[in-house]
């Protein structure tokens, strides 16, 4: 086994592409496949399956980059303190639902320990495909809710999927509004408060499932409903529209302005909101500096 050989499977999976990893290590595609396929040959395990739509990690695979994190990530520590080498770019991938307190700590996370070399992807995405990118180790970890509604059916959909939950913190729900919508003035708004105002949700695409969404209380019927694919849109028409969303309260106003406002809502439902990961993976340095200030950000807001 050579350390080539692990960074050349650390790189496959951050690439989700044999080519364009090979591509990236200024190597050819099949002399890249050839050292991945001597190595799984060498270990006794399939790392990548291959299909005709592309490679997924297996089981074994997810567990053995776990490991091969660690290694590489000592080694390069060991030739910084010792040979004055220059580390080589960070790898981190996050998959999350529309939040914008997993946005700042990703900020916070490049500003403090980004350094001059660094290969991040942030997703903003869809329920499902945030538990696919973790379940394919496309992404470290996922960041997700779940409620007394859906509950049930994520938390054995994640074990199915070979993924733990692990509880970031729980929230009451709140609507957000803009500040010049009449419900932002109250210090309380109802369900029936919110009848006749246009309602935004996240949208799931074609798993676009009562249990995917992004919000509470989506099965509830609404005379105005905005599906929306982004956090920027969705912000620009509750201020246009006098729309409103369900979300945990949590606004930062650096990254949304301080003309969106949060208002608690009435109703006896807790939001719990956490981070998903692999069962077999090994967290990288770079996920957990991440989930460090992830916490730091929640405690500022929830306390």
């Amino acid at each position: 086994m050579k350390l080539h050989q692990l960074r050349y499977v650390i790189e496959v999976v951050m690439c989700g592409s044999i080519n364009e990893a090979a591509r990236r290590l200024y190597i050819s595609q099949p002399s890249l496949s050839k050292a991945i396929k001597e190595l799984e040959k060498e270990i006794g395990i399939t790392i990548f399956t291959r299909t005709s739509t592309g490679i997924t990690l297996s089981p074994d695979g997810a567990e053995f980059l776990g490991y091969a994190r660690q290694v590489v990530e000592q080694v390069e520590l060991l030739e910084r303190r010792y040979f004055n080498t220059i580390p080589s770019q960070q790898l981190f991938s996050i998959s999350t639902q529309h939040y914008a307190f997993a946005v700042n700590a990703f900020v916070e996370m490049i500003k403090k320990h980004g350094g001059d070399k660094y290969q991040f992807t942030m997703r903003e995405t869809r329920t499902y495909e945030i538990i696919e990118d973790v379940k394919n180790l496309r992404s470290e970890i996922g960041i997700l809710y779940v409620s007394s509604f859906n509950e049930k059916v994520m938390l054995q959909l994640l074990k199915e999927e070979g993924l733990d939950f692990h509880v970031l913190f729980k929230a009451a729900p709140h609507i957000f509004v803009s500040d010049q919508n009449p419900l932002s003035k109250r210090k309380s708004v109802t369900l029936e408060d919110l009848e006749d105002y246009p309602r935004l949700n996240f949208e799931q695409g074609e798993f676009n499932s009562f249990y995917y969404s992004e919000e509470i209380f989506s099965t509830i019927p609404s005379k105005k409903s905005i599906q929306v694919s982004d956090r920027a849109t969705l912000f620009n028409l509750l201020i246009g529209l006098n729309g409103y969303t369900i979300s945990t309260g949590i606004l930062s106003s650096d990254l949304n302005g301080s003309n969106i406002v949060s208002v608690p809502l009435e109703e006896g439902e807790i939001i719990t909101v956490g981070w998903v990961v692999h069962k077999k993976t090994q967290l990288s340095r770079m996920a957990k500096v991440y989930l460090e200030e992830l916490k730091q950000i929640i405690n500022f807001y929830v306390s």
